[in-house]
């Protein structure tokens, strides 16, 4: 799959947000159902996207300051 290029203090801030949130440990494909699936409940996925959101709403207007 190609994902886009994302800057790396974005990923680490998805990593820490799916750490946090999702209690997912990483998010590299390991090739392994039992580590890359998760059984996870809507309202997680909710604020894990929310997250996400406002920290990319934190860091345009830190670029825009």
């Amino acid at each position: 799959m190609n994902t886009p290029d994302i800057p790396t203090a974005a990923r680490q801030k998805l990593t820490e947000i799916a750490t946090r949130i999702l209690r997912v440990e990483t998010l590299e494909t390991r090739h392994s159902d039992r580590l890359d699936f998760y059984d996870t409940a809507v309202w997680s996925i909710r604020a894990a996207l929310e997250a996400a959101y406002l920290a990319g709403v934190a860091s345009a207007k830190a670029g825009a300051a």
